[in-house]
């Protein structure tokens, strides 16, 4: 009976070992799938669906404070912006590839790619050409972690991960809009 008591605490132990490991075990595995350019691993460690819907808020609220209330009140700015917020919806599902996201994990803006610039190449300084470089990490809650890293202006951008289970994807990211 004894041996049945250690061993389940073994298996506890093992398994909250895991799951405090999972987040920094997913960075790893995102990283690497970023530097092999191998789409079909780092679709396994995002979730894409609610990363889309995140950065279409995001972008859809950044659009109407921009516009500011002039013309959120008027009826032919109510319909630009909401032809403005589709627009963003459809570049959000343009860019929201595992390319896109190559960049932003090496601090590039996502516009830089749709210039021609190649995402494995990160501008003038070759240290930032390592996905998630010098990144700051930081637990928020037993199914919340971020990873932080700066962009090209060394403003913040913040990549969120949360627990599904036993395993951790990325589910949102935080841009400095």
């Amino acid at each position: 009976m004894k041996r049945f008591g250690w061993l389940m605490l073994a298996v506890l132990v093992l398994l909250l070992g895991y799951v405090a490991a999972g987040p920094y075990l997913t960075v790893h595995a995102i990283r690497e799938a970023v530097r092999n350019e191998d789409s079909r691993a780092l679709s396994k460690q995002v979730d894409f669906p609610a990363l889309r819907a995140s950065l279409r808020l995001q972008l859809a609220d950044a659009i109407v404070r921009e516009a500011g209330v002039e013309a959120q009140s008027s009826l032919l700015g109510a319909i630009g912006l909401r032809l403005a917020g589709s627009a963003a919806g459809t570049g959000v599902d343009m860019m929201v590839t595992p390319v896109g996201l190559s960049a932003l994990m090496r601090g590039q803006r996502l516009w830089s790619l749709a210039g021609g610039a190649s995402p494995m190449r990160a501008g003038p300084d070759p240290a930032r050409a390592a996905p998630l470089e010098d990144a700051h990490y930081r637990y928020h809650s037993p199914s919340r972690f971020t990873v932080t890293v700066r962009d090209d202006r060394d403003r913040p951008i913040e990549f969120v991960l949360t627990r599904q289970g036993l395993r951790w994807k990325l589910s949102d990211i935080r841009l400095p809009l």
